[in-house]
């Protein structure tokens, strides 16, 4: 998210243009540009080479989800989490010395940067296997993904700002210092289980113990690759973590984009109504995984019935609304309205589809989550490329026709999620039917 913020600062066309060659990018004429941070390059990438870049990180993800995904079940997961926060906090310091060398630099740097990322999200679920009740299960593995909207809600309030002001480079050098020390705190802080949790109480640990008690966690070694190739249920989810995360990563990708060159809001605003969108995602997300929780505890609604519903009214209201947006441009009240409806209800999709492996495999959890991870982190390097595409043959109907397609693409996944999906542990995913290949 840092480099969406930074990203028209870094290609802003209403600035006398630098020298093209990135190398010699540094503004040889900044006594005629206001402000600090034109001192800064500015590059000439047009909408298709931002597409690349900003993909570029889904490439390294895509390349590393399924051995993440392995390793995460074998290895203690705390120190997978500091070390992959560690090198993709480096890697994020870095990033302006990339861009200055040029466009095949900085896609190989934000390549590295998502393998780092993968094995961080892969390895918090085995985290959280071992940590949370299964009553409890929802809010706290909800709280922990919208940590990422928390992080967008952070860089994109302040990313304009240092833009303007301290010069684009300095939303790489914020973020990345700040996960290099929460990667610092996670070594000492952070434990695999809470057995061997100094501080915690040893009510809350016998608590914890015993409604995990019944949960089948014995290491894996080999996988049933041909169980899970035949099974519907967790295709269902495979299609679908595509379809949703394909909206989520055009919105992610281009957000202030759209702001600043559709709805023509500056700089600085358009971070601070994406961070007021990034927020809003983060509250109901945490929302969401309280409410699943107390329609779960009350037996008011059953757990299968709690994850088709909320990734179809996550999906709907993304679908829906995203479609009208390219009507309504023309009032940016509207147009600011329609875009929240998009994206804030997409949110209840991470109580749904998204955590649903956790239901079908636990064993397999961390596994799982890379492999889900390689649909989701596929139409990461597909939409924005495709949508940089669309957008730089003609703006108006380039927005039409990327809003469009993500529509078409999420409502099938809906369908199918819908008709296959279940929530009960799975034959292939209990331990007595596990079979070597």
């Amino acid at each position: 998210m840092n480099l969406s913020i930074a990203m028209p600062a870094m290609v802003n066309s209403s600035v006398p243009p630098c020298l093209a060659n990135a190398s010699d990018a540094r503004d040889t004429c900044n006594e005629t540009l206001p402000g600090l941070w034109v001192a800064e390059p500015v590059y000439d990438w047009g909408p298709d080479i931002q597409g690349v870049i900003l993909s570029a990180l889904e490439y390294g993800s895509f390349l590393a989800s399924i051995l993440g995904g392995y390793v995460a079940g074998l290895f203690a997961a705390k120190r997978l989490i500091g070390a992959g926060l560690c090198v993709s906090s480096i890697l994020s310091l870095l990033i302006p010395l990339a861009a200055n060398a040029g466009v095949a630099f900085l896609t190989i740097l934000r390549v590295v940067q998502g393998v780092a990322q993968i094995i961080v999200v892969t390895s918090q679920y085995e985290i959280w296997l071992k940590w949370a009740p299964p009553l409890e299960r929802n809010q706290l593995v909800i709280f922990s993904i919208s940590g990422s909207a928390l992080g967008a809600f952070c860089v994109l309030l302040t990313g304009g700002f240092l833009c303007e002001t301290l010069g684009w480079p300095s939303v790489f050098y914020v973020s990345g210092g700040i996960g290099c020390a929460c990667a610092c705190l996670c070594f000492p802080l952070v434990y695999d289980d809470p057995q061997h949790h100094p501080f915690i109480s040893a009510r809350e640990r016998d608590y914890i113990v015993r409604s995990l008690a019944q949960q089948d966690r014995v290491p894996y070694r080999s996988l049933p690759i041909k169980a899970m190739m035949k099974s519907l249920p967790l295709w269902s989810i495979l299609v679908c973590h595509f379809s949703v995360w394909w909206h989520m990563r055009v919105i992610a990708a281009y957000l202030p984009t759209y702001l600043h060159s559709v709805l023509a809001v500056d700089l600085r605003d358009s971070g601070l109504l994406s961070a007021l969108m990034m927020g809003a995602v983060f509250v109901c997300g945490i929302l969401g995984g309280l409410l699943a929780d107390v329609l779960l505890s009350r037996k008011v609604l059953s757990l299968i019935v709690i994850r088709r519903l909320f990734t179809a009214i996550g999906v709907l209201f993304a679908s829906v609304f995203s479609v009208f947006l390219s009507w309504v441009s023309g009032s940016l009240g509207v147009a600011i309205a329609f875009l929240v409806l998009s994206v804030v209800p997409s949110s209840f999709c991470q109580v749904g589809a998204l955590v649903n492996f956790m239901d079908i495999a636990p064993r397999y959890s961390g596994f799982l989550k890379g492999l889900s991870q390689i649909f989701s982190n596929l139409s990461g390097v597909i939409a924005p490329t495709v949508s940089g595409f669309f957008i730089s043959q003609d703006t108006e109907s380039g927005w039409r026709n990327t809003f469009l397609l993500s529509a078409a693409i999420n409502l099938p996944g809906l369908v199918f999620f819908l008709v296959f999906s279940r929530a009960d542990v799975q034959e292939w995913a209990k331990e007595q039917t596990l079979t070597r290949l």
